[in-house]
């Protein structure tokens, strides 16, 4: 599924950013232009990088 339609991110490729290291919205936008066009996915970055970065807190 599309996350940012503007620079056709999925939320596979976010995780995959996280995963790789990107523990902030900005840092994602950096890799892959994610909300960096109308700002519509800023919501859902957030929240997809605010849970990946709980759960990689809680497993280390």
């Amino acid at each position: 599924m599309f996350v940012c339609i503007c620079r056709a991110v999925t939320e596979e490729e976010v995780h995959e950013h996280c995963s790789s290291g990107c523990r902030s919205v900005d840092a994602v936008s950096e890799r892959c232009g994610a909300g960096e066009g109308c700002g519509t996915c800023l919501e859902r970055l957030h929240q997809i990088v605010n849970e990946r970065v709980a759960t990689s807190t809680t497993a280390a």
